[in-house]
């Protein structure tokens, strides 16, 4: 009898391409898309309310992120021209193609709805803009974890259902954060149960997705993805028990919306530090194929 081999790569050498992207740029992009789709949903829903002060905040919060957002990739491709020229094809099975749609659909009607509540001028156009931007912001925040997802990265493409959902509930938390932050206390009821709800959805999604991984979940677990990962579940349920508890308070308002923008940058960053590792360990790319395909024989 000869014992099972175990497997290893030529020279030990990734077995895929590991993600070219820089962390800074696309991390980022990630974090700050996310905030500003989630943004412009709780000022259109501050609009409806009346908290005259949060949606104006909201408005021009997002408008911000997404043009830092935009910046942010741009600068990861290197040129202007490049995102342009993504703008050549429609293409419904590209992510990154949509991608590049949605964010030229949403950033205009973003700063469209932050000029008209900054001026007061054209209330109608205003409110057809923060329409739009609501509509088009939970996309936004979510559109990245299918891009990230569609590859073959074993940490991102093996989470693919769950993905989507850490996402908009890290993005929710986000929003929840900055309009503790720029809001006055007597208008923060919606933020601060939005928080406390978004920190529940965030923590279920990531448990979810480390259930479908498998071992590739060691890399949300070690190293600086894991302590990235660890310090985001920490600041997100803090920041939510905070705006729950003490929000009333506007010291602590703030402090626990900063807390909240934090542990969803810090999600965001640590999912794309785990995404790095698994592409770069070959036992986390050909583990999971070989286990499907045992799993398939038993049946």
């Amino acid at each position: 009898m000869v014992p099972e081999a175990e497997f290893d790569s030529y020279y030990g050498r990734p077995v895929i391409k590991p993600p070219s992207w820089q962390a800074r740029d696309i991390a980022g992009y990630f974090f700050l898309g996310g905030l500003a789709g989630a943004g412009s949903v709780f000022a259109a829903c501050a609009q409806y309310t009346g908290r005259a002060r949060t949606e104006t905040a909201l408005k021009v919060s997002s408008l911000a992120a997404v043009s830092l957002s935009a910046a942010a990739l741009v600068h990861d491709l290197g040129r202007p021209s490049r995102f342009a020229n993504m703008l050549r094809v429609f293409k419904p099975t590209s992510p990154m193609s949509m991608g590049s749609w949605l964010l030229s659909a949403y950033g205009p009607a973003a700063g469209a709805a932050a000029a008209c509540a900054v001026t007061g001028r054209l209330p109608r156009a205003g409110a057809a803009a923060t329409g739009t931007a609501a509509v088009l912001g939970p996309v936004v925040a979510a559109y990245t974890a299918v891009l990230a997802a569609d590859t073959a990265v074993p940490a991102w493409h093996g989470a693919h259902r769950e993905l989507p959902y850490l996402f908009t509930a890290s993005a929710t938390a986000a929003a929840a954060g900055m309009a503790l932050v720029v809001a006055p206390v007597h208008e923060n009821t919606p933020a601060r149960c939005a928080a406390g709800l978004a920190a529940l959805a965030d923590t279920v999604a990531m448990k979810a997705a480390e259930h479908r991984l498998g071992p590739v979940a060691e890399t949300y677990r070690q190293g600086r993805a894991g302590r990235l990962v660890r310090t985001a579940q920490t600041l997100t349920l803090a920041g939510a028990v905070g705006a729950v508890a003490l929000g009333r308070s506007r010291p602590a308002a703030i402090a626990s919306g900063l807390a909240l923008l934090a542990g969803s940058a810090c999600t965001r960053f640590g999912v794309f530090d785990a995404g790095v590792a698994s592409a770069e360990d070959p036992r986390y790319t050909v583990g999971p194929q070989r286990a499907r395909l045992e799993r398939r024989r038993a049946r």
